[in-house]
C-alpha cells in the first residue's frame, strides 16, 4: 500500500494547503481579469500569482537566479517536506516532476531575434536543476502527458513504490501562465471571456491558471491521512484536441480504478472531475459518469477556483479533494448555475456537509488521454 503523508499548494490562493483550502471554503477564486500587453492585445481572465505573492512564496529560499517555474516547484516541495522526515538526498526517495510546458517562458524573455539554448527548454533540464537544489541522489523522472500529467505522476509514484524501486516518492507539478500558453488556447477559441463555468449551459471555455502542487508518497503508514487506491489510464484515439464523443474511454478508466480498489459506485463519496468548461470536455465527462454508473454520485470541478493549471491540475485538485474529504464536505462547482450537459449528473453547486471515505479523481487531456484514481481516507 502507498500512503500520502504530506502535501502543499503554492498559487494565487495561498502558499500552503491550509491557506488554499480555507480560501476555497470561503468561495474565493484565484481567477481575475488581467490586462497586460505582455500576454496579448486583449484582457483575459486567468488565475495568476502577483509579483508580491511570488516573492512571499519564495521568501527564505535563495532561488532568485531560478525561473518562476522552478521557484514555484522548489517552494512547494520545500514546504511539503517540512512536514516529514523524508529527504531527496536519500537513495530510497524518488522525485517526479509533472509539467506540460516547463520553462517555455524563456522563449518570451529572450531578446528580439534570439532564443535561449534549446537545452534550457528541456523539461529534463529543469527537473535536474530542481533536484540538484535538494541534493537529490536519484535522477528525476518527468511526466508530461498533457493535462493528465499530475494524476499520472501520482500513479507512477505509487507504482514505483509498489515495485520496490523506492520507499518514498516526492511528486510535484507546475505550469506557469505565459503568452505562449494563452495564445495556444486562444487559437482553439477555447478561452472564456468570463470566469469559467464548468458544466453550465452558458459555458464558453477555459480560464487558465498557474500554481505548483506537491504530494509526498511513502510505503510507511505512520502519520498518513490517505491511502492511494487503484488508478488507470486510457486513451480515446479520437482527435488531437477533441475528446471522445461517447465518454466510454474515460468511463473505462473510472471502472478500472474502482474495480482495482474493490469498490462500487455506491462506495464513492464524490467525484472530482476535470471539468474544464469547454463544450466538448464537460459533455464527454457527463457521458462517462453515466457509463461508469456514477451519474448519481455528487461531483464537482475545481477549475472555477484555480483555472486550468495544466500539469499541476491533477495534483492540486487531488490535494483539495483530500482536504474536503477530511473535513466531511463536498465542494461546490464555482461558476455552475444551470445544467448544460445532455446526460444529467449530480453536479455540486453548494457546499455540502457529507462524509466521504473514498473519492474518485479524474482528468482528461489533449490527445484523448484520460486517467482516474481512487483515494481513501484512513
Amino acid at each position: 500500500m502507498v500512503f500520502v503523508v504530506a502535501d502543499n499548494i503554492v498559487g494565487p490562493l495561498g502558499n500552503t494547503t491550509r491557506e488554499n483550502f480555507g480560501q476555497v471554503l470561503k468561495g474565493s477564486s484565484g481567477i481575475g481579469l488581467h490586462d497586460d500587453a505582455a500576454f496579448g492585445s486583449s484582457p483575459f481572465y486567468g488565475a495568476m500569482m502577483s509579483d508580491a505573492q511570488l516573492q512571499t512564496a519564495i521568501a527564505g529560499h535563495n532561488i532568485h537566479d531560478y525561473t518562476k517555474f522552478e521557484q514555484l516547484i522548489i517552494a512547494s516541495v520545500s514546504e511539503a517536506l517540512q512536514h516529514t522526515s523524508i529527504h531527496l538526498s536519500d537513495p530510497r526517495t524518488g522525485f517526479l516532476l509533472s509539467t506540460t510546458k516547463g520553462n517555455i517562458a524563456l522563449l518570451e524573455q529572450a531578446p528580439e531575434g534570439s532564443r535561449p539554448p534549446l537545452q534550457e527548454l528541456e523539461l529534463s533540464a529543469a527537473a535536474r536543476k530542481i533536484a540538484a537544489y535538494f541534493n537529490a541522489v536519484n535522477t528525476p523522472i518527468v511526466i508530461s502527458s498533457a493535462c493528465i500529467s499530475g494524476l499520472v505522476a501520482i500513479l507512477t509514484g505509487q507504482r514505483l513504490i509498489a515495485a520496490g524501486k523506492y520507499d518514498h516518492v516526492v511528486v510535484s507539478g507546475a505550469d506557469v501562465l505565459t503568452r505562449f500558453v494563452l495564445s495556444g488556447f486562444q487559437s482553439f477559441q477555447a478561452v472564456s471571456p468570463v470566469p469559467c463555468k464548468p458544466f453550465d449551459a452558458g459555458r464558453t471555455g477555459v480560464s487558465l491558471g498557474e500554481c505548483a502542487a506537491t504530494v509526498v508518497l511513502t510505503k510507511d503508514p505512520a502519520g498518513a491521512s490517505f491511502v492511494l487506491g487503484a488508478g488507470a489510464v486510457s486513451n480515446d484515439a479520437n482527435h488531437i484536441s477533441g475528446p471522445s464523443r461517447t465518454g466510454i474511454e474515460l468511463a473505462t478508466a473510472m471502472q478500472q480504478a474502482m474495480q482495482g480498489s474493490g469498490l462500487t459506485p455506491s462506495d464513492i463519496g464524490f467525484v472530482s472531475s476535470h471539468g474544464t468548461a469547454t463544450l466538448y470536455n464537460d459533455e464527454m465527462e457527463a457521458k462517462a459518469l453515466h457509463h461508469a454508473g456514477l451519474a448519481d454520485v455528487p461531483m464537482n470541478s475545481l477549475k472555477g477556483f484555480y483555472g486550468h493549471t495544466l500539469g499541476a491540475a491533477g495534483l492540486v485538485e487531488t490535494i483539495i479533494s483530500m482536504q474536503a474529504a477530511s473535513a466531511g464536505v463536498i465542494l461546490p462547482t464555482k461558476g455552475f448555475e444551470t445544467p448544460g450537459v445532455s446526460m444529467p449528473v449530480n453536479i455540486s453547486n453548494t457546499l455540502r456537509h457529507q462524509p466521504s471515505r473514498h473519492f474518485l479523481k479524474t482528468v482528461s487531456g489533449f490527445g484523448g488521454c484520460n486517467a482516474a484514481m481512487i483515494l481513501s481516507k484512513l
